[in-house]
């Protein structure tokens, strides 16, 4: 699986999540993000396209893919935009507190091995007033669909990098101790149903 995951994966992984569906989902919630903004899970650079520069004073982009950071360079040069790129896991974040207005996240909790944990540090980087915008796919709330996405998600995980189907994003977030003040819902259109499911919105620290 070495040479899967450091050759192979990346270039799946940048290829899957650039569906028509998951870029339309991008456009929703990326330009959003405002101030001194961290982008857990940066990937290959999809997000890079979509952010208001007018918006932003900083951007770190976090991920612990080499290969995946090679490309996301590349779009960062194409953007004209300037990323300071971090090679870590999210579960230990190596910024100091409270030093974040924006931590956006997309279709990357999924993946996150200790989500609890790197949630607690995001809210440890996030200033009192800032926000987490994410953009998720996760746990169906139609029961036939979750047993199909149980029934996949051992073999899923050997294959898509370690991506979960049925992770309950809602329940992640606020137990990492956020308080969600605003999500939508839906099922991606051309896309199955068990890979599907999107949750987006913005969640604050709690006091």
């Amino acid at each position: 699986m070495g040479l899967y995951n450091k050759f192979i994966l990346p270039r799946i992984l940048n290829c899957a999540c650039s569906s028509k569906p998951m870029v339309h989902q991008r456009q929703k919630v990326v330009p959003l993000a405002t101030g001194e903004v961290l982008e857990v899970g940066i990937g290959s650079g999809l997000n890079l396209p979509f952010y208001d520069k007018s918006k932003i004073t900083k951007l770190w982009g976090l991920d612990p893919s080499e290969e995946l950071h090679k490309m996301a360079s590349k779009v960062a040069l194409e953007e004209d935009l300037e990323v300071d790129f971090i090679i870590s896991g999210a579960e230990e974040i190596p910024l100091p507190d409270n030093c974040v207005d924006t931590v956006l996240l997309t279709y990357t909790m999924c993946t996150i091995p200790e989500v609890k944990l790197a949630n607690e540090e995001i809210k440890r980087v996030l200033r009192s007033d800032g926000r987490m915008i994410f953009c998720e796919h996760g746990e169906s709330p139609d029961s036939n669909v979750l047993k199909w996405q149980k029934r996949i998600n051992p073999l899923w995980k050997k294959i898509a990098g370690g991506c979960n189907l049925d992770r309950n994003i809602p329940e992640i977030i606020e137990s990492s101790g956020f308080n969600i003040e605003e999500i939508d819902t839906m099922y991606l259109p051309g896309t199955p149903q068990w890979a599907g499911y999107n949750y987006w919105g913005f969640a604050r620290p709690n006091s």
